[in-house]
C-alpha cells in the first residue's frame, strides 16, 4: 500500500489562517500513531473562506476538509481522514466543490494541485509543453500565436500582448529585456501572489517563452515588498529551473539564451505603472516617464523591453501548448480568454475565481461569492482597485468585459472586486480615493499632485455641508481636469471612484440631484 499524501497549503493566506500549525500538529499526530504519510505543502486553490483547506489523496480523487484547526486533527484522524472518510469538516472531492467546479481554470490549472517547487510535478501536469512548442515553431511563429490568441494585458490597461511582443521583436538592439510587473498593489487583488506561491514555474516558463520569442536574454520580476513569501518561492524555483537547464544558455536545445531574477520594490503604488516600475528597477526614484518613447522601443536601461503583467506572462504557456485559437474561443467581444477574478471585502465566499469573460457582476457577487459576509444587502462593489469605479446593484447585469465596463465609466483593472454592504458611507470612500492619490502620487505632474490634495479638501467641505452645490461643481471640474490632464493612470483614474460615488449615491453627500461623469 502506497504512503498516503496529505496536502496542506503553504501560501500567505493559508499561513495567516494557521496552516503551519495545522501541518505541524498533523506531523506530530501521525508520528505519535506510527502512521506513515507524506505531507505536501501545496499552494492555495483560492477558496480562502475554507483555509486551511487540507486535502487527502484517495483512489477516488482528492478529498478535502476545511477549514481545519490544529485542534481538529485528532478527530479527523480518528474518523479516517487518511482514507477520505466522512467528518463534519469533510467537503467531499475538492474538484466537486461548486465554487471550484464552476471555474474555467487555464492560467491557474495547477494552483493548489502540485507541489510548487517540484519540477517533476509541474511537468506531470503539462508544464514546459508550451516552451517546447515555442522552440519547435520558432520566435516569429510564437509571437503570432500570442497575437492570434487575443490575450490582452491583465494588469488593467488591456493592451494586446501580441502587439507589444511584435514591436520588441521588430526592434533591433544589442540587448532586450522581459520585465514582469508583479507589483500587485490594487486593493482586493492576490492573483499574482497565488501564481508565485502555488505555480512559480508557470511564470518562469511564460517569461522564457517571451524572451526566446522577441530575442531578449534577460528577465526581471518586479515583486512588491509585501510579498516576502512569493519572493522566497520564486528565488528557489528560478534556481531549480536554472540547474535543470531550463534557464541560462541554450534553453531546451534552442541555441538561445534566457535567464531571469527577482527584484523587490519598496511599496510605492505608482510603481505598478510600467514606466515608474522601470525607473525603480534601474535603481532610481519611481517617477512616471513621459511617452513616447514607448518601453517596447526604449524601456529598461533604454533598451527594447516587453513589460507585461504577471498574469499575462503566466497565461502564455497554455496558449503555446493548446494554440492561440483554443484560448481565443473563450470570452466575449474583444475580451478573449479567461480572467482570474478576485472576490474580496464584505463577501461570504472570498477568493479567486477564474472564468471566461462575459459572466455578469451580479452572478459573481451573489451566486459565486454568496453575497455579503455580514448578511446585509450589498450597496456597491468597487472593481479595478482603489482607482476603480463603484458600481451599484442596479448595474449588476454588467458583463465582466473591458468594453462593457468602460461603457459604465468603470474599469476591470487587475480583476479585483471589493464588496460593500449598506452600512458604507460613499462620501468617505470618495474622499479616500483622493487621499490615496495624494499619498501615492510621484509628484511629477500637476493634475495628480495638486488635484488630489485639492480634491480631498473640497470633499471635506462638502461633507461638512459648506457651500455644498458650489463645491460639488468644483469637484466635478477638478475630476475632469485630473482625468484628462494627468501623466499616468494614478491621477487619471482617481476620478472614477469619486464621480461614480457622486453619481450613484448622491444621498451620502447630502445632494439630491445625480451628477453625470464629466464629459470628455
Amino acid at each position: 500500500m502506497s504512503t498516503a499524501r496529505i496536502f496542506v497549503p503553504n501560501d500567505a493566506t493559508a499561513l495567516a489562517c494557521g496552516a503551519d500549525r495545522v501541518a505541524r500538529t498533523l506531523a506530530e499526530a501521525l508520528a505519535a500513531r506510527g502512521t506513515e504519510a507524506r505531507i505536501v505543502r501545496n499552494g492555495s486553490r483560492g477558496l480562502f473562506w475554507l483555509e486551511p483547506l487540507v486535502e487527502v489523496e484517495t483512489p477516488a480523487g482528492r478529498v478535502s476538509y476545511g477549514p481545519v484547526k490544529p485542534s481538529d486533527i485528532p478527530a479527523l484522524l480518528d474518523a479516517g481522514m487518511l482514507e477520505g472518510k466522512d467528518h463534519p469538516l469533510c467537503l467531499g472531492l475538492v474538484e466537486e466543490i461548486p465554487y471550484l467546479k464552476k471555474q474555467t481554470r487555464l492560467t491557474f490549472a495547477r494552483c493548489g494541485i502540485i507541489d510548487p517547487l517540484s519540477l517533476d510535478d509541474y511537468k506531470a501536469h503539462g508544464g514546459y509543453k508550451g516552451l517546447a512548442k515555442a522552440v519547435e515553431i520558432g520566435p516569429s511563429a510564437t509571437v503570432e500565436e500570442v497575437f492570434q490568441s487575443g490575450l490582452r494585458g491583465r494588469g488593467g490597461a488591456g493592451f494586446p500582448t501580441g502587439i507589444k511582443w511584435r514591436t520588441v521583436a521588430a526592434t533591433s538592439a544589442d540587448q532586450k529585456y522581459i520585465v514582469c510587473n508583479a507589483d500587485e498593489g490594487d486593493s482586493g487583488t492576490f492573483a499574482d501572489r497565488l501564481i508565485m506561491e502555488a505555480d512559480p514555474f508557470c511564470l518562469i516558463e511564460g517569461m522564457t517563452i517571451a524572451g526566446l520569442a522577441v530575442g531578449a536574454t534577460k528577465g526581471y520580476v518586479y515583486c512588491r515588498s509585501e510579498y516576502p513569501l512569493s519572493l522566497a518561492v520564486m528565488d528557489k524555483a528560478i534556481a531549480i529551473a536554472r540547474k535543470a537547464g531550463l534557464l541560462g544558455d541554450n534553453v531546451l536545445g534552442s541555441g538561445l539564451s534566457f535567464d531571469m531574477e527577482m527584484r523587490m520594490g519598496a511599496g510605492a503604488y505608482v510603481c505598478g505603472e510600467e514606466t515608474a516600475l522601470l525607473e525603480s528597477l534601474e535603481g532610481k526614484r519611481g517617477v512616471v516617464r513621459a511617452k513616447p518613447p514607448l518601453p517596447a522601443i526604449k524601456g529598461l536601461f533604454q533598451k527594447p523591453t516587453v513589460i507585461n503583467n504577471l498574469i499575462s506572462l503566466a497565461t502564455v504557456p497554455v496558449i503555446l501548448e493548446k494554440g492561440g485559437a483554443f484560448y481565443r474561443d473563450f470570452g466575449m467581444g474583444r475580451s478573449r480568454g479567461t480572467m482570474p477574478i478576485q472576490l474580496a471585502g464584505n463577501i461570504k465566499h472570498g477568493g479567486l475565481f477564474e472564468t471566461a469573460f462575459g459572466i455578469s457582476l451580479g452572478e459573481l457577487v451573489n451566486d459565486i461569492g454568496g453575497g455579503t459576509a455580514s448578511g446585509r444587502p450589498v450597496k456597491a462593489v468597487q472593481a479595478g482597485g482603489p482607482l476603480g469605479a463603484y458600481l451599484p446593484v442596479h448595474q449588476f447585469d454588467t458583463p465582466f468585459d473591458y468594453e462593457a465596463f468602460a461603457a459604465k465609466d468603470a474599469l476591470i483593472g487587475h480583476g479585483g472586486i471589493v464588496v460593500f454592504d449598506d452600512t458604507v458611507d460613499m462620501a468617505h470612500m470618495a474622499r479616500f480615493a483622493m487621499e490615496f492619490c495624494a499619498h501615492e502620487s510621484c509628484g511629477k505632474c500637476t493634475p495628480c499632485r495638486i488635484g488630489s490634495t485639492r480634491g480631498k479638501e473640497t470633499l471635506d467641505k462638502i461633507m461638512a455641508g459648506e457651500r455644498r452645490e458650489a463645491n460639488l461643481a468644483i469637484l466635478t471640474d477638478l475630476c475632469h481636469t485630473m482625468k484628462l490632464g494627468s501623466l499616468c493612470a494614478l491621477g487619471g483614474f482617481t476620478p472614477y471612484p469619486v464621480m461614480s460615488a457622486l453619481t450613484h449615491f448622491p444621498e451620502d453627500f447630502g445632494a439630491s440631484p445625480k451628477l453625470p461623469m464629466a464629459a470628455e
